[in-house]
């Protein structure tokens, strides 16, 4: 059995990782120390994330519209994530890591203008 890295839980949602082939289904579990993420499928199959080690974490943002997918930034790389609640686990990685690592990340439509302009 996986041992959880928070004492308590603020937040438990359903989500996707997109770690690896393809996407895998489970659960998000913010809380005190980390965001944990539980394959549904195989529950040896985690990732845990100490809220010390997240350098940014942002997700697009349209309007007042926050998208669905959000991305990790750590040492150890970047992890692609995808939950219908990315906005209470934007604000509650927030009050953990602080106001300057949550950043709004470039829409689709902003990252095909800035190729264009470079050129």
């Amino acid at each position: 059995m996986v041992q959880s890295i928070n004492s308590t839980v603020e937040l438990t949602t359903t989500g996707v990782s997109y770690l690896g082939m393809g996407g895998k289904v489970g659960k998000f579990m913010l809380g005190d120390k980390g965001l944990e993420f539980f394959n549904d499928k195989n529950v040896a199959d985690y990732i845990q994330i100490p809220w010390t080690s997240i350098n940014q974490i942002g997700a697009n943002v349209s309007g007042k519209k926050i998208s669905r997918h959000f991305e990790i930034f750590t040492d150890q790389g970047k992890f692609l994530f995808a939950s219908k609640d990315s906005g209470k686990i934007l604000k509650i990685a927030r009050q953990h890591i602080g106001n300057d690592k949550v950043i709004k990340l470039p829409t689709l439509i902003q990252t095909i203008a800035s190729k264009f302009k470079r050129k």
